[in-house]
């Protein structure tokens, strides 16, 4: 990879921690990097960011999702990053007392994208993991010969609205399985706090 862009692209271990050889990942990735620069922030040790992406499921494409979490510290473990199920490439990033941005991977640019020989294998059914590693990295290495403005619709999105979840330590237990359950998915049975699947509900 081209070392001068290092900042943009994934450490090894994203690729690890992802499974496999993409171009969705470090996209994914590079858009993390562009979000918490641009709105002027580090990446999160805790849980105050949060990221709204728009993906669905059963689309490769999802794999953006990964990246954005290894660049932005905003992971699922962490409660901090979510999908609408709108089934579109773009994500919002959301940090108190800054600008929401959201970042969308251009039309134009998937166009161009979907060129690449490595897609052809995709349709065909090929795993990621088994198409040839050099196929792979030409496209890797195209998107990452694009400026930014080539890949991505960046906008302020100001009239975004977003209320995290409050946090809370209590918990009951469910009076028929005896597990320990958080109060938000308590459910009320004969009198009784059950957890989901024992409520029926």
């Amino acid at each position: 990879m081209n070392k001068n862009k290092v900042e943009l692209y994934p450490p090894e271990w994203a690729f690890q921690f992802h499974g496999h050889l993409c171009p969705f990942m470090p996209l994914g990735y590079r858009m993390g990097i562009i979000a918490i620069q641009h709105m002027g922030i580090e990446r999160e040790k805790d849980h105050t960011l949060h990221v709204i992406c728009e993906l669905g499921e059963a689309h490769p494409q999802t794999c953006m999702m990964d990246g954005i979490q290894v660049a932005t510290g905003a992971t699922y473990g962490k409660g901090l990053i979510e999908k609408t199920f709108y089934g579109k490439l773009a994500a919002t990033f959301w940090f108190p007392q800054k600008t929401p941005l959201r970042i969308a991977l251009k039309a134009s640019f998937l166009d161009q994208f979907g060129t690449q020989e490595f897609f052809a294998f995709r349709k065909k059914g090929i795993e990621p993991s088994q198409i040839p590693e050099e196929i792979t990295m030409r496209a890797i290495e195209w998107a990452y010969s694009l400026k930014k403005e080539d890949i991505y619709e960046i906008k302020e999105a100001i009239d975004f609205v977003y209320f995290p979840k409050k946090g809370s330590f209590n918990k009951d237990k469910c009076s028929v399985c005896g597990e320990y359950v958080f109060e938000r998915y308590l459910r009320t049975k004969d009198g009784k706090s059950v957890c989901i699947p024992c409520s029926k509900y």
